[in-house]
């Protein structure tokens, strides 16, 4: 499908919405998770985030196992979207990734107490409870916060 940038010579081959790309790790059932765009030898797939500081940029919409093809979207200010949450949160909160233990991964929350480094990167548009697909938009400028 043409995107707008495609009717320009020099922006041949881009993407518009949802595409579809590997997953580096078995990534079914995730879907509402956040994940990052990474490679293996060049060749481009997405995983969760090791860090609670790692750049999120992606939100998997349909997940699948290691090696397979997953689809996600990337996150932009223009649109909303539903991201698992790990916690509690209320409208206008800001939300950042959330403890990385092989549970959460790519669950969003509340920035926490505990010191550390926190990619915060979305606001909350609604109330929500734990594990709920949360109706939340990315920040205009997403940013390293640092709870000390």
């Amino acid at each position: 499908m043409a995107n707008a940038l495609s009717v320009y010579p020099t922006q041949s081959n881009t993407k518009e919405g949802p595409f579809q790309v590997l997953a580096g790790e078995n990534l079914t059932g995730k879907e509402g998770c956040v994940c990052k765009l990474t490679h293996d030898s060049g060749v481009a797939e997405v995983v969760l985030p090791n860090d609670v500081a790692d750049e999120t940029e992606y939100l998997i919409l349909e997940g699948a196992a290691n090696g397979e093809y997953v689809t996600v979207v990337a996150l932009e200010r223009g649109q909303s979207v539903r991201v698992k949450l790990k916690g509690t949160c209320n409208p206008g909160d800001k939300l950042g990734l959330g403890t990385v233990d092989g549970t959460h991964d790519g669950n969003v929350e509340t920035l926490p107490v505990a010191a550390d480094t926190y990619w915060v990167f979305l606001v909350a548009e609604e109330a929500g409870v734990d594990e709920q697909l949360v109706l939340c938009r990315p920040l205009l400028a997403p940013a390293a916060t640092v709870v000390s």
